[in-house]
């Protein structure tokens, strides 16, 4: 049975795993409904490098599997979902659900925990401020950006769990990178079953002040990864593009190559509003028919050869 008092969302698959087909305002909408009815629940948000990472490490996959809600957070993820002739909505984010939940939450009165962020700037508390600064109506239960390093440390582990489940929030924000914040979550859930996790990445540092996200137009482009590439070229350079590119260059052909649309009808669905315009004309028609791999092309029928004139049959003569 679903943990959701909504309807299960539509999902797609995308390299063996199943993504709910939601906006960020939808996301919003099912985590408040779940929590008013004591439900608690995980949102995991991978991105390419994570995918890729699925695919070759079993434990990284069951790390998203148990997700309530798995959303892409990656353009060629939503590239790849319409080239499969099965699109999702838009791109949902850590980064940015951060924001969307703080907001639907103060609405709701509801409270949140934020642990992650740099250790130097007490990043976790500076983000709780200007979370707070922006949405009075959220409650912070706690924040803490723990140490480097703590998870190995068991009595530190410990503490730090201790201080999340004392709190008890409604809400987690744990932005320690994957996969340590998909574990740590997956310890503190049966401690606090009616809680949402939200495994956020970066997040709790670009809302910290403490790192400077890509501008709208990158992110809405897909450029968001060379925005951080250009900030971290030492240490991203050989994930982004010796490993990730070919990956998503893979994915995005391998999708392509699943869709095998034969009705000319069906490709309206998957198209942009603009796109729409261009394939379409004003009576809904399609005005041509863009190529794609196994597009049958419907053969012209033969015409037929008009019926022979039945032979009149021999009068019988007369004896």
């Amino acid at each position: 049975m679903s943990v959701f008092v909504l309807p299960d969302p539509d999902t797609v698959a995308l390299g063996g795993l199943r993504f709910a087909a939601l906006t960020e305002g939808e996301v919003v909408h099912r985590v408040r409904a779940a929590l008013a009815r004591g439900i608690g629940g995980r949102i995991a948000t991978p991105n390419v490098d994570i995918l890729r990472r699925a695919e070759l490490d079993d434990s990284v996959r069951a790390d998203l599997e148990t997700a309530d809600l798995l959303v892409a957070d990656g353009a060629p993820l939503v590239w790849a979902a319409r080239l499969a002739g099965t699109p999702l909505p838009e791109r949902v984010t850590g980064s940015g659900l951060i924001w969307a939940l703080s907001y639907g939450l103060g609405q709701d009165g509801s409270s949140v925990y934020l642990l992650g962020g740099d250790p130097a700037t007490d990043g976790a508390a500076r983000a709780a401020d200007n979370l707070l600064g922006q949405f009075p109506g959220l409650r912070i239960a706690g924040c803490e950006s723990p140490e480097y390093g703590f998870e190995r440390d068991r009595r530190s582990l410990q503490t730090v769990m201790q201080r999340v489940v004392e709190a008890e929030p409604d809400l987690v924000f744990v932005g320690l990178g994957f996969p340590k914040q998909e574990r740590l979550i997956e310890h503190l859930r049966p401690v606090l079953p009616t809680s949402w996790f939200l495994g956020c990445g970066a997040a709790i540092n670009f809302v910290a002040g403490d790192c400077e996200r890509a501008p709208v137009w990158m992110q809405r482009s897909g450029l968001e990864w060379a925005h951080r590439l250009a900030k971290e070229p030492r240490r991203l350079a050989r994930r982004y593009l010796r490993e990730d590119a070919p990956y998503a260059v893979r994915l995005l052909a391998t999708s392509a190559m699943r869709r095998d649309r034969t009705d000319p009808d069906e490709w309206e669905d998957v198209l942009t509003p603009t796109e729409r315009e261009k394939w379409f004309s004003e009576d809904g028609a399609p005005d041509h028919v863009p190529s794609a791999p196994h597009l049958a092309v419907p053969q012209e029928s033969p015409t037929p050869e008009p019926p022979r004139a039945a032979r009149p049959r021999p009068r019988p003569r007369p004896r």
